[in-house]
């Protein structure tokens, strides 16, 4: 990687330039960003996955400006147009735009007004247009005159003549940097109703006569406006004040003696309106929709690595139910690995009402499979199953909890249930998935398109390539955050391990089942295509838990066993006794295990994992129950102050599930004082809240909640 560039990204992010570039080469010998973050701190400086990420892509922009001008550069050497200051201003052009505005005088063109009039000769009449110093250019012009070329007058003469001077206007490198100053610094963007589509575009009724500074104007208006022009409800446009910019353009080219002043005005003002304004027009609507892209993608991102490392249960008998009305309630359960055992439909509720019948069959079930907790899907009648099964007397504790099914539906007809569930239909793969969400829910999530669990913010409108690329990054760094357990991990959550990948997951499980469990982490060198690379990144995230080497069931990555084993035999102990002794490991200098491959930092982190091997860094679970006299619309009043759980977070507020069909929402106005005054303080997806109700909407199926005033648990970023 040139030096320069390092320096560049190290500047932006303020980082050394030392830590970029040693980034960048672990990156291009293929380690994963997990896999620096983690085990690689001495070499980067002990940067997170964050700042890996943001390096990793700083270059990718990087690599493609590079693409781009090795392309002009080219194109114009071929056009024997390369003079040594042109070459010596693209070399230095540091953004695509820049690049661009050199280039443009250039680029090979279309047939314009500018090239047609070129071709009929009349480029010298442009030239003494724009030098200013001819006062009789009517006069001059009739020598332009030409049959043959197609000049009748001397008026038309000119006129071609000022097609092409608004195209030097327009491809002045200057003057187009000073105007996209100016659309960056006082650009408007309008809305405006399509006449006749008031009422099919009554969900935009906010934007009919909307107008607002561009860069003041959030993420959600702009994707907003955006999808009702694509679906041809609002007329768009984005300009800063006309007469601004063409008084700029008018400094630059306005001389102060000007004997052709009138024309001057007309060709700029032509030039700003054909030309100049809707080509940033263009580029200030990619620029807007970029950066309401990128705030959009942050907030799904940020919602989906909460939603993943929602706290667990852990490995309990499940009983899991999808709830219905008309086709029954699907009933299944699982054991301790989430293994379907037994499945069944139940009519608790109308219009069959078999209420006691499916009593009898729950307790039975439950007494059959020793269930430890039932799991309610929470989509059409889950407050009435939660309530029919609170009914029922069991003979132990056994706890019910409301689950989002979110995506559910997206599994069950999936490759991957099919795959798991050959012999079973959709509702009853639909409610396993439920029953495994309550025991992990990140085992369980990665198998569904991060885009159908619903969390996100306008995710069908911004880049996908970039949507899809920001949630694969939180996908693959919970799932090493967390970790996975070697000898149960499903196919499709080992392949979002550092280093392992579709192919080599589908190894894994073939290898384990035809030889049983693995006993240590040295056996997944007998993987097929298991190389020494593929181990170095992936085995400090795989666990092997009651195998031959307690290290194996801990992040500790085998590289730095050694290391462990020197420590046991420094204070004369067994690595067993040193991870279970805590005196032991007090006994411990760190500086004395220093070398020059390994630091403190990560001396730190092997002394965190061998006190707690393996340890999850999700929260404990808890459980949650909405108020039970709380079920539909018409139980609502304003007033009321209610739990809820927090289920999505936008830029503009947040969605809370109160136990009712329609998820209410908290506008941004309304957020507890706290979370206001302490920017620490954070809204969390899956937080148990406090709300109250401001206003019930029935016939829109709207509610308005606020969580002023209400003492809420803080969570601390």
């Amino acid at each position: 990687m040139n030096d320069h560039f390092a320096h560049i990204i190290a500047l932006e992010l303020n980082l050394k330039a030392s830590q970029v570039l040693n980034t960048v080469r672990l990156l291009e010998s293929g380690a994963t960003v997990p896999f620096i973050a983690r085990y690689r701190k001495e070499m980067t400086g002990s940067l997170d996955e964050l700042a890996i990420i943001k390096i990793r892509d700083r270059l990718h922009q990087i690599k493609e400006l590079e693409k781009r001008r090795e392309a002009i550069l080219n194109t114009m050497k071929e056009q024997g147009k390369l003079t040594e200051e042109l070459e010596k201003q693209i070399k230095e052009a540091t953004t695509l735009s820049t690049l661009e505005d050199i280039y443009l005088p250039y680029r090979p063109k279309r047939k314009t007004r500018g090239s047609l009039a070129r071709e009929k000769g009349l480029e010298p009449l442009a030239r003494m247009i724009m030098s200013q110093t001819y006062p009789d250019i009517a006069t001059r012009a009739l020598s332009f005159i030409s049959e043959e070329k197609g000049i009748a007058t001397a008026d038309e003469a000119i006129n071609g003549a000022l097609d092409i001077a608004a195209e030097w206007i327009n491809e002045h490198k200057y003057t187009r940097g000073e105007v996209r100053k100016l659309f960056f610094r006082s650009a408007v963007i309008k809305s405006r109703v399509i006449k006749g589509k008031e009422k099919e575009g009554e969900n935009y009724q906010t934007y009919f006569q909307h107008e607002e500074l561009l860069h003041r104007a959030p993420s959600h208006r702009i994707l907003a406006m955006f999808r009702g022009e694509n679906e041809k409800i609002l007329n768009i446009s984005i300009a800063p004040p006309e007469e601004d910019a063409i008084a700029l353009m008018a400094r630059n080219f306005l001389k102060k003696d000007s004997m052709t002043a009138d024309l001057i005005h007309r060709v700029i003002r032509d030039s700003y309106k054909r030309l100049l304004q809707p080509s940033l027009e263009t580029e200030m609507r990619n620029w807007a929709k970029d950066r309401a892209d990128e705030t959009a993608i942050q907030i799904f991102a940020d919602n989906l690595r909460q939603l993943l490392m929602v706290p667990p249960l852990g490995p309990k008998n499940i009983l899991a139910v999808d709830p219905g009305y008309r086709t029954g309630c699907k009933v299944v359960c699982l054991d301790k690995q989430g293994n379907l055992l037994y499945n069944e439909t139940i009519y608790p509720h109308p219009p069959v009402q078999e209420t006691r019948r499916a009593m009898n069959k729950i307790e039975t079930l439950v007494d059959a499979y020793d269930i430890e907790a039932i799991a309610i899907g929470n989509g059409t009648a889950s407050r009435e199953t939660e309530e029919f099964i609170k009914q029922i007397r069991f003979k132990k504790d056994i706890i019910a909890v409301i689950v989002d099914e979110s995506g559910a539906s997206v599994y069950s007809a999936s490759t991957i249930a099919r795959e798991e569930f050959p012999d079973y239909d959709v509702t009853v793969r639909g409610a396993v998935s439920i029953g495994r969400r309550l025991m992990d829910p990140l085992a369980e999530l990665v198998k569904i398109d991060p885009k159908s669990i619903g969390v996100g913010q306008y995710q069908h409108d911004v880049n996908q390539a970039s949507l899809q690329r920001s949630l694969q990054d939180v996908v693959v760094s919970c799932v090493n955050q967390v970790g996975v357990d070697l000898n149960t991990a499903s196919k499709k959550i080992l392949t979002y391990i550092s280093g392992v990948g579709p192919s080599l997951a589908q190894n894994i499980v073939d290898f384990r089942k035809e030889h049983g469990v693995f006993r240590s982490r040295d056996n997944l060198k007998d993987v097929p295509r298991f190389g020494e690379k593929a181990f170095e990144q992936a085995a400090g995230f795989l666990r092997i838990h009651e195998g031959d080497n307690p290290l194996d069931g801990s992040a500790v990555h085998p590289e730095s066993y050694p290391i462990v084993y020197k420590m046991a035999e420094k204070v004369r102990s067994s690595v067993s006794e040193l991870m279970s002794r805590s005196e032991l490991r007090a006994l411990i200098n760190l500086n004395e295990f220093v070398t020059e491959s390994t630091g403190l930092p990560t001396l730190t982190d092997i002394m965190e994992e061998l006190a707690k091997p393996g340890r999850d860094p999700r929260k404990h679970f808890e459980v949650f129950e909405f108020d039970k006299n709380i079920h539909t619309l018409d139980d609502l009043a304003a007033g009321m102050i209610l739990p809820g759980i927090v289920t999505n977070i936008t830029a503009f507020g947040v969605f809370v599930d109160i136990g009712i069909h329609q998820t209410g929402l908290v506008h941004i106005s309304q957020l507890s004082e706290s979370f206001i005054k302490d920017p620490n303080e954070v809204v969390r997806l899956h937080q148990k809240v406090k709300v109250k109700v401001l206003d019930v909407d029935k016939e829109r199926k709207r509610v308005q909640l606020s969580m002023k005033g209400l003492e809420q648990r803080k969570i601390i970023k």
